[in-house]
C-alpha cells in the first residue's frame, strides 16, 4: 500500500516537471494515460508534435498539396509525418499507440461536442487517421536515421503512389458516399457514423 501511494506521489510530481499544466490539461483521457505511463517518451513526443505541427503549417502555406485539412492530403500528411517523426524518436510501437490514443480521444470530443481542428470527429475521418497512421511508421521501418526532408519526400512519393488515405470529396469540396453521392452534413449532426468514403490519396 505504502509502495503505491509513494508511485502516485512520484507520477504526480514528476507530470507536472515534464509538462506545463496548460500543455497536460488539453490532453484527452486516453492520451493522458499514455503520457503517465511514458513519461520520459510522452515529453519528446510533446517536442515532435509541435515540430511537426511548423512543418504542416509551411506545407500549408506552400499548397503543394492544397490546404484541406478535412479528409484532404494535408489532413493525411499531417498525421503520416507525425507518425513518422514519433517512430523514430520513441519507436515504432510506442507512436502508434499515442496515435490510438489520439484516436480515442477523438471519440469522447465528439460525445462532448467538441471540435478538432474546428471540425468534429467522425468514424470515418478516425479510421482514415488510423490508416496514415500506419503508412506514417512504415516510412521509417527500415532506416531509423531519417531526415526531415527525407521523411516528406517519402510521404508525397506515398501520395503519388497511392499509399495514403483520403475522405471522397466532389470539387466544390462536399463529402460523397462511395456511390458517388453527397453528403448532406444537416443530415448527420451529431452522428458518428456519417456514411463518408475513404478512397487511396491517388484519386484525391
Amino acid at each position: 500500500m505504502m509502495r503505491f501511494f509513494f508511485y502516485i506521489l512520484y507520477i504526480f510530481f514528476t507530470t507536472k516537471n515534464v509538462f506545463p499544466q496548460s500543455s497536460f490539461s488539453k490532453l484527452s483521457r486516453p492520451e493522458k494515460c499514455w503520457a503517465i505511463s511514458h513519461l520520459i517518451k510522452a515529453k519528446k513526443a510533446q517536442t515532435i508534435t509541435k515540430q511537426v505541427q511548423l512543418v504542416v503549417d509551411s506545407v500549408k502555406r506552400s499548397n503543394s498539396i492544397g490546404t484541406d485539412n478535412n479528409g484532404g492530403k494535408l489532413d493525411a500528411f499531417k498525421h503520416a509525418y507525425w507518425m513518422a517523426s514519433l517512430a523514430i524518436e520513441i519507436g515504432r510501437n510506442q507512436a502508434l499507440k499515442l496515435g490510438n490514443a489520439h484516436e480515442k480521444g477523438n471519440y469522447l470530443q465528439f460525445k462532448k461536442r467538441l471540435l478538432e481542428d474546428t471540425f468534429l470527429p467522425d468514424s470515418v475521418s478516425s479510421v482514415m487517421d488510423l490508416k496514415n497512421n500506419e503508412f506514417g511508421v512504415s516510412v521509417v521501418a527500415k532506416c531509423q536515421n531519417l531526415s526531415s526532408t527525407t521523411i516528406q519526400k517519402k510521404i508525397m512519393d506515398g501520395f503519388a503512389n497511392g499509399k495514403l488515405s483520403t475522405i471522397k470529396k466532389d470539387e466544390e469540396g462536399n463529402f460523397l458516399t462511395c456511390e458517388g453521392g453527397i453528403i448532406s452534413l444537416k443530415e448527420w449532426t451529431g452522428k458518428w457514423g456519417i456514411p463518408k468514403c475513404i478512397e487511396p490519396s491517388l484519386n484525391h
